[in-house]
């Protein structure tokens, strides 16, 4: 088996400005603290996820260069083309383990990787958290940043709607949470602890940033609903 070379460290590059014209000129975007980020070694990012444009907002206001994971269903097409030119990492339908090997690349050679724990977009309250991420701050010992994305889907709208232009939308990054496994504590326990630190985190601070802003989440979940 071959060893991941990882997505291209150009592509975030270039992409910021993108996201950055998105985020800026597109749609009025606030974002808070971002000097919480660390300026060097590797760093994970764990966001809300409420909306379709969530990725390309954060990657446009971060202020490093980063990859995103990205559902393999968007690398199709003309999009598809940009996103992997872009760097960005598509989560295939192997359980996620080449998208961590891929995100593990990058975090080794102390880059920045976005990921959204809910694995679905929703409600975006952080109410479930896959250990994914968890797994890459132990294993890569990468600070976790938490990120609040907020007004990107109202409730009613579906998880694809593109927000209309100039929609005010809020992006708040959290303190850095550093995570490790303790002497004597088993890998499962180091994991799941860490998960869980991570979720209230991001809840914690989505909750708080809704409340500054007043961008309230979305009520309804059509992901769940689809499903009843």
């Amino acid at each position: 088996m071959s060893t991941p070379t990882g997505p291209s460290e150009r592509g975030p590059r270039w992409a910021r400005w993108i996201g950055r014209f998105l985020a800026r000129v597109v749609w009025n975007t606030e974002v808070t603290a971002a000097h919480l980020v660390p300026t060097d070694g590797p760093v994970l990012f764990a966001a809300n996820h409420t909306g379709i444009v969530d990725g390309p907002i954060l990657l446009g206001v971060s202020p490093r260069p980063s990859h995103m994971l990205v559902k393999s269903e968007m690398f199709w097409g003309p999009v598809g083309s940009v996103l992997r030119a872009a760097g960005q990492i598509p989560v295939e339908h192997d359980g996620g383990r080449s998208a961590l090997s891929n995100a593990l690349v990058v975090l080794k050679r102390a880059g920045v990787v976005g990921v959204f724990p809910e694995g679905n977009r929703g409600k975006g309250d952080a109410a479930s958290a896959r250990a994914g991420i968890a797994w890459l701050a132990l294993n890569a010992h990468a600070p976790v940043v938490p990120v609040a994305v907020l007004g990107t889907r109202r409730t009613g709208e579906s998880v694809g709607h593109v927000p209309g232009l100039r929609r005010r939308l809020a992006i708040e990054f959290g303190e850095p949470l550093v995570l490790q496994r303790l002497p004597g504590m088993s890998g499962r326990a180091a994991l799941e602890g860490a998960n869980e630190s991570i979720r209230v985190a991001l809840a914690d601070l989505v909750d708080r940033a809704s409340a500054r802003t007043g961008i309230v989440l979305p009520t309804d979940d059509p992901n769940r609903e689809r499903a009843l």
